[in-house]
């Protein structure tokens, strides 16, 4: 169950603007903001890692960067870890951990 609308409050977050221009440009980096977003604010009862990451997959397929020379971009097991990881990071790491995400999403 969600809590106080927060998974539109994260939606509305990484596609949020000024000046008429995205302040969170690719794809990709909205991607990353929206798991770390789901993991670190708690937006569900209960489950927030596995409701993170099956929404940042559905996101991503969504918006056809799942897969790129038909293999998913991000494994099944670094996503485990990486879920892992933001859960249990400083909020001060935030940037550094949205860094490592968007690298899996980009490279390859």
């Amino acid at each position: 169950m969600e809590r106080n609308n927060g998974l539109e409050s994260i939606i509305n977050n990484i596609y949020q603007s000024f000046s008429g221009k995205d302040l969170y440009y690719s794809i990709e980096e909205k991607a990353a903001n929206f798991l770390y977003l789901i993991i670190k604010n708690h937006t569900f009862i209960d489950g927030n890692k596995r409701i993170a990451a099956t929404l940042f997959i559905y996101f991503l397929d969504f918006n056809n960067i799942l897969y790129k020379n038909n293999k998913q971009l991000i494994d099944n097991n670094t996503l485990v870890a990486v879920t892992l990881l933001i859960a249990q990071s400083n909020p001060k790491e935030k940037n550094i951990l949205i860094d490592l995400v968007m690298n899996f999403l980009t490279e390859q």
